[in-house]
């Protein structure tokens, strides 16, 4: 019957933390990428970066093909905010045009 108890107490705790968890992602005070998610990259599209401006709005790079997209993504929706040439990027994590 202890053993039970105890069992029944860190599914509990098991239970608060992933609650947590989802409810900082929920109210974007926790980034969604990084260590417990890895970045997806598929041929053609790349998230290259991601800047969080506030709970609700963010910048996004992103990489298609060979044109690079930054996007504003608000409660709204999202916006297309610059079109650029790949090479047009410059800096030393740039990543290379395929």
């Amino acid at each position: 019957m202890e053993l039970l108890r105890q069992l029944a107490a860190i599914a509990l705790v098991f239970g608060l933390l992933a609650g947590a968890l989802w409810a900082l992602r929920w109210r974007g005070l926790l980034p969604r990428a990084g260590i417990l998610r890895a970045r997806r990259v598929s041929g053609r599209l790349e998230a290259i970066e991601r800047l969080a401006l506030s709970p609700q709005h963010t910048l996004h790079l992103v990489r298609v093909a060979d044109r690079a997209l930054l996007i504003g993504a608000h409660a709204g929706g999202c916006t297309l905010l610059e079109s650029m040439p790949l090479a047009a990027i410059a800096g030393p994590n740039a990543p290379e045009a395929r």
